[in-house]
């Protein structure tokens, strides 16, 4: 129980997969821990289950930023999945992997063997995509990657709105080239039900592995080393509130023959890391932290996609979307049959259905900015309900200039870091532009012909507001997170002060350490954060079972 091979802290969309192809070598093993429980709740399991699965705290981290100077010090919720399958199990489930150019940018910035003809290999190999697999997707894959089989008329009147905008319309965001177009998203579900990276990893079958034990409600509160090799973890009963502590007294230490790899996610690999001695000398020292190993960029580099909303009722009710009204009881009685009856239908809607990636200027190589389109008025996260009808498009700002950090608030494991994304700080105001551009192609495409049948009035940001000041005023007092912080535990080259990792995910300065999950990411990719940290976990499961295969041992005193 206490003696392993790898020990996995974290068990989200990288820590499952993961857990399941390190577990395939019988040889090994391994130990995966999760600080959140076993998804058991509906909501999680029905795609449709999104818009009101934000109501339950305890599938989510319950994180705020630090007040934000540049957004009328607001403090914005940052919601995060804490449950087996971490935010894979909350997400919209979009399969999006982002553009070559992104990759290319890793590698160039010295993530050798982060390019995108090296990271297709694993997408393909993750990819289990309804359609069938070609030299671009894959079909063998444990990702299911589906069509959604009923999507919404407002999301398809949202495509043709788009084209008359146009812009052109797709069926697949994801053919590996810098795609400025619009259609309906490609979804992680499998026959009606949300593939999170729990389900599609970690089946029944390999749960019941001899090599695996799979610890959930289980805290990881430092990483404990030998000098700077990592040897273990120091893991307790995890508390509601933690960020990567317990609050219990309770302790027990688990050892890693060869490695501790970290997959806590963007907040929490860096706050476990400061909180286990590496990161900032003078920020750790300060809370009274043995330094292990001084790295400066721990926890910097933070940037998140902030996002802008267009809102408008629709005036034709029912036939117009989804929504929360007089006739839920009977409506759901009928998406209960249809889902029931062929898997299909509304509750096998993952809300979010259509979007796309336009240009704030023509001038530039790829689409920066991307909308996320709900048949369906949601409010403060999805955190109450919204009474009526009507339709959301989300636009976000896909490469921001503003960045911000991750530190410690105390050093108790128990006491969630703070979290300063810095939004809006960059100082040419690059991306309050995006923000506006991205607000004025929204209101544009809702415009279009599409919509006549079906717009009621402008919600949000309203009529009132026109002028640039306004607009500016607006988005200071209302953007929020579209969900996918990154970049705070950086991988690059080994001389590249800016990178606390090296290309193969280890942790510079000690040994017995890698980091994989989103927060190794060099820079912000263009498009939705999930599909490219599972791709991330495929390609270090193999740089790791290589290692092995070669006859790396585990690091020695």
């Amino acid at each position: 129980m206490s003696d392993f091979d790898f020990i996995i802290v974290g068990g989200g969309s990288a820590g499952c997969a993961l857990a399941r192809r390190l577990s395939d070598d019988p040889g090994l093993r391994v130990c995966l821990i999760e600080a959140g429980a076993k998804a058991r709740n509906p909501a999680v399991h029905l795609p449709f289950g999104l818009a009101v699965i934000g109501l339950f705290n305890n599938l989510q981290w319950g994180y705020e930023t630090a007040p934000q100077d540049q957004l009328r010090q607001r403090n914005l919720v940052w919601p995060r999945g804490r449950v087996l399958g971490g935010s894979s199990a909350v997400n919209a489930m979009i399969y999006s992997r982002g553009m070559r150019a992104d990759y290319d940018g890793w590698a160039a910035l010295g993530a050798t063997g982060w390019d995108y003809a090296s990271v297709l290999p694993y997408f393909r190999k993750a990819e289990a995509n309804q359609r069938g697999g070609d030299d671009i997707h894959g079909a063998d894959g444990l990702l299911p990657v589906s069509d959604l089989p009923d999507p919404n008329p407002l999301s398809r009147a949202f495509v043709e709105a788009g084209s008359q905008a146009q812009i052109p319309v797709t069926d697949d965001f994801n053919r590996g080239e810098d795609c400025e177009a619009i259609g309906i998203y490609q979804v992680t579900t499998r026959d009606g039900l949300r593939a999170s990276a729990a389900r599609a990893y970690l089946s029944p079958e390999v749960r019941a592995r001899d090599n695996l034990t799979i610890l959930t409600q289980t805290s990881v509160r430092q990483i404990v080393f030998e000098g700077r090799r990592a040897t273990g973890v120091e893991t307790g009963i995890a508390g509601r509130h933690a960020g990567q502590g317990a609050g219990d007294d309770r302790t027990q230490t688990l050892c890693a023959a060869r490695e501790v790899l970290l997959s806590a996610g963007a907040i929490n690999s860096p706050h476990l890391l400061m909180l286990s001695g590496i990161g900032p000398a003078e920020h750790l020292s300060s809370h009274g932290i043995d330094v292990v190993h001084d790295a400066p960029f721990v926890g910097q580099r933070l940037v998140d996609h902030l996002d802008v909303i267009t809102q408008f009722t629709s005036r034709i009710g029912a036939r117009g979307g989804l929504g929360f009204q007089w006739n839920v009881p009977a409506r759901s009685l009928r998406w209960a049959l249809q889902w029931l009856s062929r898997r299909g239908g509304t509750f096998a809607s993952n809300v979010a259905e259509a979007g796309g990636f336009v240009k704030s200027d023509p001038s530039l190589d790829r689409p920066d900015i991307q909308f996320h389109f709900l048949p369906a008025r949601m409010a403060n996260h999805g955190r109450q309900l919204v009474w009526g009808y009507g339709y959301t498009l989300h636009a976000c700002n896909l490469y921001p200039r503003s960045e911000g950090e991750i530190r410690l608030a105390s050093a108790d494991p128990a006491a969630p870091p703070i979290m300063d994304p810095r939004y809006l700080s960059d100082p040419d105001g690059h991306d309050m532009r995006v923000l506006m551009a991205a607000l004025d192609w929204s209101r544009r495409i809702l415009a279009a012909p599409a919509f006549d049948g079906y717009r009621g009035r402008e919600l949000r940001p309203g009529a009132a507001v026109q002028t640039a000041e306004q607009i500016r005023d607006w988005v200071a007092r209302t953007a929020e997170t579209i969900y996918h912080p990154v970049g705070t535990v950086a991988m690059g080259a080994a001389d590249d002060p800016r990178a606390s990792l090296t290309p193969d995910l280890r942790v510079k300065g000690v040994r017995g350490l890698r980091v994989v999950d989103a927060s190794v990411m060099p820079r912000l990719i263009g498009g939705n954060t999930n599909a490219p940290t599972i791709m991330i976990a495929e390609k270090a499961a193999e740089m790791i079972l290589d290692a092995v295969r070669s006859g790396e041992k585990g690091p020695t005193p």
